[in-house]
């Protein structure tokens, strides 16, 4: 799958994730002691899991918007890199937060989605600034 496409697909499948994700949660949302209550560790991370969804399909939209727009070539080199960099950065974020939500502990994963996102938007710079 060519990148713009695949940045296409994450994208719009991250804000269907979304919805879900929100749908789910919110089901509960009027208990005021569901996941510990309003201000907890576990009810923190799951709605900013929900969140991540939306923003993250959001930046893979304009990633592909941006290489079309601009006519880069996003199927070799450093945009190929960004392209699957931001989708994983995509995947992950979520991820973590659903896992930190379970065990605190595993918020140090977070290194993982992060890292993914900023090379993913390095990378995309880069070549933006190169032509």
């Amino acid at each position: 799958m060519a990148s713009p496409t695949l940045n296409l697909v994450a994208g719009w499948t991250s804000i269907l994730l979304g919805f879900v994700a929100g749908a789910v949660p919110g089901l509960f949302f009027w208990r005021e002691e569901w996941l510990g209550g309003y201000g907890s560790w576990r009810r923190r991370m799951v709605r900013l899991g929900h969140i991540a969804f939306f923003g993250l399909g959001f930046i893979n939209l304009l990633f592909a918007l941006t290489a079309a727009q601009l006519g880069l070539p996003t199927d070799a080199g450093l945009l190929r890199w960004s392209a699957h960099l931001l989708v994983a950065g995509n995947a992950a974020m979520p991820a973590v937060c659903y896992l930190a939500a379970w065990r605190q502990p595993l918020r140090h994963l977070f290194a993982v989605p992060v890292t993914c996102l900023v090379l993913g938007v390095g990378l995309l710079m880069t070549e933006i600034a190169r032509r």
